[in-house]
């Protein structure tokens, strides 16, 4: 049996790299509109209709405007933001817990989590739910993204002949801590205030570096590096697409590099700090797990394939 697709914006960033990763399959048959009827509603609605999974890479107006014309019995994944925090959508984070890739599979409607999100929700939520860190936890957290994370408008500045000097150099966003990934950050990990985020973004096209750090003297439990690695290795066994590195495995020279799992679809989850201060990291690629991926991942689960199927995975060193 081939599944038909169809995705809604694939001229995007998000929408391409959905594309690249599923052009070559031979179960899909990827549906296309013509160019004059992209933004065509009864055109788009009439594809949606006919596919077995639909790819909404769309701004989150225009992904509002498809969920409240399609039918309910249509199949959704939402590259968007704005169904990430409805809770008559399906959060698109399969090693969440352990019923979430259950709810995937059945769900007509999966929003695929944001990429700064799923790095501070793959730290936390093992934490939280676990009862090691309180729920009002004040946690601080900082990202380092690729460009590609801006879209194609962020992505023809840094790539231009003719660029700010500023774009040289790291530059923090999020200024005024309103980031459109905080209202899921705390909603998906249960957790009582927003974090403190410090977003930033770099000159190298795509992969992301997510940290956040533990002070123990005012956690629930008394803990080390070594117990927290324990606590994820247990929490994420057996799951394809994340990775626990080994304290063996941290950087030699002390570095971390933020685009080293670009392109691939994986994650890597690093422990480090003392005994009285703990860093842990997340790295993958933005446009990876962090988007493109974990919404295949999610095709895949919906459609009871094997939900690596057509992905990059972690590869071990």
């Amino acid at each position: 049996m081939r599944y038909k697709i169809f995705i809604d914006g694939q001229e995007g960033t998000t929408g391409l790299k959905i594309h690249k990763r599923l052009k070559d399959r031979n179960d899909l048959e990827i549906l296309t509109i013509s160019d004059d009827k992209r933004k065509n509603l009864n055109a788009r609605l009439e594809m949606i209709n006919n596919s077995d999974i639909t790819f909404l890479c769309l701004p989150d107006a225009a992904s509002k405007e498809i969920s409240e014309n399609v039918k309910k019995d249509r199949r959704l994944i939402d590259a968007s933001t704005y169904h990430r925090t409805n809770k008559e959508w399906t959060y698109g984070f399969p090693e969440l817990n352990a019923t979430q890739r259950s709810k995937i599979k059945e769900s007509n409607r999966v929003a695929v989590p944001g990429c700064h999100a799923t790095g501070f929700i793959s730290l936390i939520t093992p934490l939280v739910s676990l009862g090691i860190v309180q729920k009002d936890y004040p946690f601080t957290c900082h990202s380092l993204t690729g460009y590609s994370g801006g879209g194609k408008s962020m992505i023809s500045q840094y790539e231009s002949d003719y660029r700010d000097p500023d774009l040289d150099s790291p530059r923090q966003y999020g200024l005024s801590m309103n980031h459109k990934h905080l209202p899921e950050m705390k909603y998906v990990t249960g957790i009582e205030y927003v974090p403190v985020f410090h977003p930033i973004v770099s000159d190298y096209y795509c992969g992301m570096l997510f940290t956040t750090t533990l002070h123990t003297r005012i956690m629930n439990k008394k803990i080390n590096p070594e117990d927290i690695r324990q606590v994820y290795s247990e929490y994420y066994k057996e799951q394809p697409l994340i990775q626990i590195r080994k304290a063996e495995e941290n950087p030699k020279d002390g570095f971390m590099s933020a685009n080293a799992m670009a392109e691939t679809d994986g994650l890597e989850i690093f422990v480090s700090g003392n005994e009285e201060q703990i860093v842990l990291m997340a790295r993958y690629d933005n446009l990876g797990k962090g988007a493109s991926g974990a919404a295949v991942q999610c095709m895949n689960i919906m459609i009871n394939l094997p939900e690596n199927k057509g992905l990059v995975t972690v590869c071990n060193r």
